[in-house]
């Protein structure tokens, strides 16, 4: 991976990066796989974490170069300042297409890595607003203004609209262009690869006020596999209508 190629923004104090999908934010206890803060170890020397993206989402997240930038910028997510858009595809169609989920949310009881509804949990809210339905799926815009460990994930999970391909709160399966296509055809012995086949969650923007003083927005722009499926759907909708 090129730092250069996924980087959003660089000052002395933090840098700002689109992170793709399957990439660690940081490393995991058993210190095997790459994570992102290792690479940026790597180019920089000392980082330090001011925040997660689980694994498979991809989008904006941001790393402090410098202690006291550190402690400023953690202060904002801790004291609930910044503002976190995400957008991604849940299955089935949200009713209302507006609104907001309010659950507390614990780590559950018996399965280690997991978290639960719980009204022993951290408060934890999140808007919703569906983008465009496509029926089978909706292309989902969400704010969230608590940063509880996989928070959107369980959320959409509590309405009955999990994630697509989430594996520990949906079903998780991927989706293929044969369910979507009444006449699909394959070629003779090939395997279908699917056209979205990893948690479709997307951490599409960051408000938060740098350092110097100034208020910025961070934008990354959706990555390929989530715009493929957005525009395959989308064709898929229009035939239907006509």
């Amino acid at each position: 991976m090129k730092l250069s190629q996924h980087t959003i923004f660089e000052n002395n104090d933090l840098i700002v990066i689109n992170k793709p999908s399957g990439l660690l934010s940081i490393p995991d206890r058993e210190g095997k796989e790459v994570s992102l803060k290792a690479l940026l170890q790597q180019e920089f020397g000392q980082i330090f974490t001011v925040h997660r993206l689980d694994k498979d989402t991809s989008g904006v997240i941001v790393f402090a170069k410098n202690d006291v930038a550190h402690k400023f910028l953690s202060q904002q997510f801790e004291d609930r300042q910044t503002e976190k858009l995400y957008n991604g595809m849940v299955i089935g169609e949200p009713f209302p297409e507006a609104g907001s989920v309010s659950a507390s949310i614990a780590p559950h009881p018996v399965k280690p890595g997991m978290m639960s509804i719980h009204r022993s949990g951290k408060q934890a809210l999140t808007d919703y607003k569906v983008l465009e339905s496509f029926g089978v799926y909706s292309w989902m815009e969400f704010r969230i203004h608590t940063g509880r460990t996989h928070q959107i994930r369980i959320h959409m999970k509590e309405i009955g609209h999990p994630l697509v391909a989430d594996e520990l709160y949906g079903d998780g399966k991927p989706i293929l262009l044969s369910a979507l296509k009444a006449k699909f055809k394959l070629a003779k012995y090939a395997e279908e690869q699917p056209i979205l086949g990893r948690l479709a969650l997307h951490a599409s923007s960051l408000g938060i006020v740098l350092p110097d003083g100034k208020k910025q927005t961070f934008v990354a722009e959706a990555p390929k596999d989530l715009r493929a499926t957005l525009q395959q759907l989308e064709k898929i909708k229009q035939k239907k209508k006509r």
